[in-house]
């Protein structure tokens, strides 16, 4: 059962959750140190990519431990659990579902047993050819339904050391993983060809960590190192870091990663995600210009591109949306009573600011719509003249097979109406886009090293429709 945190719900609206990323994974390998609490923090510094589940596994050299349940990594973990997982190897993993429920036994890391020990598996990301791999295994062979779940489980099987399995193994498996994984005394991490999700290596005094953001790192005290490559298989121990290529390196980094996933603080190829935002906001200003008096972000999504829009235009920013820091996880269910003010348990307007003015209002997408057109109706009732919306991501029209729980083609309002018809469907004076040229230059990585399927259809990693899905393993049952 979900331990209650006493926050609102975030599911204030079923029909307009905002993008989730598949999952956090976090791995350290450091002898005399606390290695679950170094996980923990690693954890929590990643607690936006997914708010499902969380775990750790640990070992001391002989065994593997695990410790995962349902819920926020606050949730799940307390000094009394993490003084039970003792050793100096640890894999952390939080977890948001895009294949499989969100129930226990699809929680990581995953565990299966070796002809001489354990394997312990995180994964960030989503495979494509799940089916394929799972007709590898007798039926019955496990319970969960997760691509992670049959892949720790044909790691486990091969019979060979775990390095020499992952090299056999990883070039057949086609989709987005950054995995993070382990036996009793080595640490591992391995990206896909493509490098569609990120992973960094990171110094420690008395080890090494890698994690899914350099923002992990930095809240741990680990120095940065370099990215794991895309393609790129390393082994961490008593020897040291080993590397080996399993694949040549295509990148297709995400380029959501830049408009919402990453942290602001998280640099990714050498860049911070911060200054990149901001200067999508000023790009944006350039294509989208408009007379106001007033830029105000969507808290806290929009903040860095509308300062960025602000700095641009000239005209002033300011805060015009409060935001309820504590809407999260519950196990209060708001009554329709509650539900039906949706958007203002987690936004309220500042009546004085906004009153009277032509507000830009600036947010970084627009999924279904609905929390938009939340806030251009609350903006008017509280007295603005004009609402100008301006988004710092072109429209979101197709979905994301590679670790982002976008919703069908079907659901997103920018798969089926034009930009002039979202405006109106919003409410608002105007509505602007980035274009994808414009988000692109701002990252300064060329296109061609760049997945951006869900702002144009084309997948970098070919896509077979039948055989994937959240629930593509559940529905063979």
């Amino acid at each position: 059962m979900l331990k209650g945190d006493g926050r609102l719900g975030h599911d204030l609206d079923p029909d307009d959750r905002s993008p989730k990323d598949a999952c956090g994974v976090f791995g350290v390998w450091a002898p005399g140190e606390e290695v679950s609490k170094l996980t923990y923090y690693g954890l929590y510094a990643l607690q936006h990519r997914g708010q499902e589940s969380a775990g750790i596994a640990v070992s001391e050299g002989s065994r593997i431990l695990i410790y995962k349940d349902m819920g926020l990594v606050a949730q799940v973990f307390d000094e009394s659990v993490l003084g039970t997982l003792r050793g100096h190897i640890a894999i952390g993993h939080c977890r948001y579902s895009t294949t499989g429920s969100s129930v226990w036994e699809n929680a990581q890391p995953t565990l299966s047993s070796t002809d001489v020990g354990g394997l312990a598996l995180a994964h960030n990301g989503n495979l494509i050819n799940t089916p394929e791999l799972a007709a590898r295994l007798e039926p019955g062979t496990t319970r969960a339904t997760t691509d992670t779940e049959v892949l720790t489980t044909l790691l486990a099987r091969d019979g060979r050391p775990v390095e020499e399995a992952a090299a056999e193994l990883l070039p057949q498996v086609r989709g987005a993983y950054s995995l993070v994984f382990m036996n009793e005394k080595t640490l591992y991490a391995a990206r896909d060809p493509q490098g569609v999700r990120p992973l960094v290596l990171g110094r420690l005094s008395s080890g090494w960590v890698v994690a899914s953001e350099t923002a992990a790192l930095d809240i741990v005290g680990a120095t940065f190192v370099r990215e794991i490559e895309p393609g790129e298989l390393i082994s961490v121990d008593e020897r040291g870091v080993r590397s080996r290529r399993f694949a040549l390196a295509e990148p297709k980094g995400c380029l959501f990663e830049y408009v919402y996933l990453a942290r602001p603080d998280t640099t990714i190829a050498g860049r911070g995600v911060q200054v990149t935002r901001v200067e999508v906001g000023r790009r944006l200003a350039k294509e989208h210009p408009v007379e106001a008096d007033l830029v105000i972000p969507t808290p806290e999504s929009g903040t860095p591109a509308a300062i960025g829009y602000a700095e641009e235009s000239g005209i002033p920013y300011g805060q015009g949306l409060v935001k309820n820091s504590y809407v999260g996880r519950t196990f209060i269910q708001p009554s329709q009573t509650i539900r039906q003010l949706g958007i203002r348990l987690k936004l309220n307007p500042l009546r004085e600011v906004i009153a009277g003015k032509r507000l830009v209002v600036v947010d970084d997408s627009i999924v279904r719509g609905n929390t938009q057109r939340a806030i251009v109706r609350m903006l008017r009732e509280a007295g603005a003249r004009e609402v100008h919306v301006r988004i710092s991501s072109p429209p979101v029209a197709w979905p994301c097979f590679y670790g982002i729980d976008f919703a069908t083609r079907a659901e997103l309002i920018a798969g089926s109406l034009s930009v002039e018809e979202i405006r109106a469907s919003l409410g608002a004076d105007s509505l602007g886009y980035i274009s994808l040229e414009g988000l692109t230059e701002a990252t300064t990585i060329p296109e061609n090293r760049l997945c951006r399927a869900c702002f144009n259809g084309s997948y970098p990693i070919p896509i077979d429709q039948d055989n994937v899905g959240k629930y593509v393993l559940e529905a063979k049952v």
